[in-house]
């Protein structure tokens, strides 16, 4: 079995942590609060926001914010119940195919890992020794020889913001 090295973990939570600053910065300034509007609905639609492809884009290739991208792998990844969607991309043209999702909810960090951890057992996946990078938790997965799953939790205020990032099979994106 191949065990990731301290480095690749922590570049994977660099990565994510990067990730999650660039999202908090691209957020207008209390959208991320959990306080209701004025009018005290919270039932209001999620919005999302689909960036238009670059030049450069492959067909097979999608990223959006606040929603699952067409195709989003659910199978392998589900969204955690009472979840929230920050962001999700969906990269089948690359061997491995890569999917990403970004989201937010108010449970502990230990109870985000645990979902996780759980539903990736299931399908197969091997958990790595390690539990976390630093002071954040952060879990890798890995399946045969070259599937992979990273889960990295932020807490802050009773508030989790988990980032996944798999590299998988074809098959299993299907």
């Amino acid at each position: 079995m191949k065990v990731f090295g301290q480095r690749k973990r922590a570049a994977a939570a660099l990565a994510a942590a990067g990730t999650l600053l660039a999202l908090a910065a691209c957020t207008p300034a209390g959208s991320g609060s959990p306080a209701t509007s004025a009018s005290g609905s919270s039932a209001s639609p999620q919005s999302s926001t689909t960036a238009p492809p670059s030049p450069s884009a492959e067909p097979g290739t999608s990223a959006t914010v606040g929603a699952l991208v067409p195709g989003f792998p659910q199978a392998l990844l589900p969204l955690m119940p009472g979840a929230k969607v920050v962001s999700s991309s969906f990269d089948k043209t690359t061997v491995p195919a890569t999917v990403a999702l970004v989201g937010s909810i108010t449970a502990p960090a230990a109870d985000v890992l645990a979902f996780y951890t759980k539903g990736l057992e299931a399908q197969g996946f091997k958990a790595v020794p390690g539990e976390s990078v630093g002071a954040v938790p952060s879990k890798d997965f890995l399946r045969g020889d070259n599937e992979t799953v990273n889960i990295s939790v932020m807490e802050k205020s009773g508030v989790s913001t988990f980032t996944i990032g798999a590299n998988v099979a074809a098959e299993s994106v299907k």
